[in-house]
């Protein structure tokens, strides 16, 4: 319904119509509605007031924002641009390829030096997050004079959820929440509420960490310091949110056997899209070509029991997917901060554990499913024991070995300095599939040379 509104004001070029439509709206349904006519996107920020503009423009995705940018009008980029609360100015500029100086040049002064300042921590660092607009207070300031204090400099914060106590060098002391303020009495000083149970950040930490730090403490803002442990700003919960969005859908992408694509998959040319799938299909293409190497060099030997080269795939995918499993469970464990570097060996013997008695499973339903088809069409002959025994065998060994190699390396990967993601399931199932056959065709060389081989 609105859709059909907005495209009869466009229409009927009633643009004093749209904007009190468009301001009656929530700032979630404006954001629905420039998704769904892309091509006006820039036509409602223009229409907006500035106050919602801003907030409208904050909550788009990068490759929108830039669609939009290139098409409003100098004064409204400058209001925006002016507008923009630091961090998601700071996010907007990051982004941008080009160049952004005549931008920054459109900011006052005091906010150019702190756009600049913002833009000269590394990339992926918690520094980029942070905005420079938050409460301080005093230690021996009382519930009274804070609450002055807020009532003056509160409206240009960030969040008043959370109060920072600091001493005469801006040295971070604590950090107070605004309910326990409003629970103690008027002559109460701050001293009084403070805890010493500070949690902080520092301006370099990688975001990633930052993530794992707000999930554990359940914080809707967070302090960040420098060296010297000096206040520098904060970390809101609404940009960690951002921030680990992106990361699940990076690590999404790399699990599944591509580069991360940095931006939608509409938005994406043909040309970079083959350009991001095409290294890890050609290393895993490579990687198939040595699982074609391995069955001619054994295809001699199993000439004259043809019924394995039938059971092969059986096989190739048990440990494929047993692998796979591994992978998915400990790169999501990294993620999520349950298991970092030094937990290998514990993984390790968890997964030989686990990889051995899923491999008994299989192996057992491997057997079984011979002696069934020997019992209703004798298709393995008077040696169908030894035929069973030459796949339960292969597939205990093969999944304990996707186990171990799926679970081991993330670790290696991280251990390099590589995202663990990047030992994708893909990746994994074909370097498993290689050295599976080898398993496989070992096994059955060794039970069967001298009765059918």
């Amino acid at each position: 319904m609105q859709v059909s509104q907005i495209e009869q004001l466009i229409a009927s070029g009633d643009l004093v119509g749209l904007e009190e439509f468009l301001n009656e709206l929530n700032i979630s349904e404006v954001e629905e509605l420039i998704d769904e006519l892309p091509e006006h996107g820039s036509l409602f920020i223009e229409s907006l007031n500035l106050n919602r503009a801003v907030n409208v423009f904050r909550i788009l995705d990068f490759p929108t924002q830039n669609r939009i940018f290139k098409k409003l009008s100098k004064a409204k980029i400058s209001a925006l641009i002016n507008e923009l609360p630091p961090d998601d100015r700071t996010s907007f500029f990051s982004e941008m390829k080009d160049d952004i100086k005549h931008l920054i040049l459109l900011l006052p002064p005091k906010d150019r030096v702190e756009a600049l300042a913002l833009l000269g921590y590394p990339e992926d660092s918690v520094g980029r997050l942070m905005t420079p607009d938050y409460i301080t207070v005093k230690e021996h300031w009382s519930i009274e004079r804070i609450l002055g204090h807020i009532r003056r400099y509160g409206r240009d914060s960030e969040t008043i959820d959370v109060l920072y106590v600091i001493d005469g060098n801006g040295k971070l002391i604590d950090d107070i929440r605004i309910k326990d303020v409003l629970m103690a009495e008027p002559d109460t000083v701050v001293g009084e509420l403070i805890d010493h149970r500070l949690i902080s950040l520092s301006a370099y930490d990688p975001q990633e960490d930052a993530i794992n730090i707000f999930r554990m403490n359940n914080r809707v803002a967070l302090p960040v310091v420098d060296e010297q442990g000096v206040m520098l700003g904060i970390v809101t919960v609404d940009d960690i949110l951002w921030v680990a969005n992106e990361e699940y859908t990076e690590d999404m992408q790399r699990i599944g056997g591509t580069e991360a694509l940095d931006e939608p998959y509409l938005d994406v040319s043909i040309k970079n899209l083959v350009k991001k799938r095409a290294g890890w299909l050609i290393v895993l293409f490579l990687g198939q070509l040595l699982t074609a190497t391995v069955i001619e060099h054994f295809e001699e030997q199993m000439a004259s029991a043809i019924m394995l080269f039938a059971l092969m795939p059986v096989i190739i995918s048990s440990g494929g997917n047993s692998g796979s499993q591994a992978s998915t469970l400990i790169i999501q464990a990294m993620a999520l901060g349950e298991v970092t570097l030094g937990d290998w060996w514990r993984v390790m013997r968890r997964e030989i554990l686990s990889g051995l008695l899923l491999g008994l499973i299989l192996g057992a339903l491997g057997f079984i499913r011979i002696m069934a088809w020997q019992s209703f069409a004798h298709s393995y002959g008077e040696y169908w024991v030894l035929v069973a025994l030459v796949i339960s065998l292969s597939l205990i060994g093969v999944v304990l070995w996707g186990s171990l190699m799926g679970s081991m390396l993330p670790f290696v990967m991280k251990r390099l300095g590589a995202d663990p993601a990047s030992s994708s399931a893909p990746f994994v199932s074909t370097l498993v599939d290689v050295t599976g056959l080898l398993i496989y065709f070992s096994v059955a060389t060794l039970i069967l040379k001298g009765v059918l081989l």
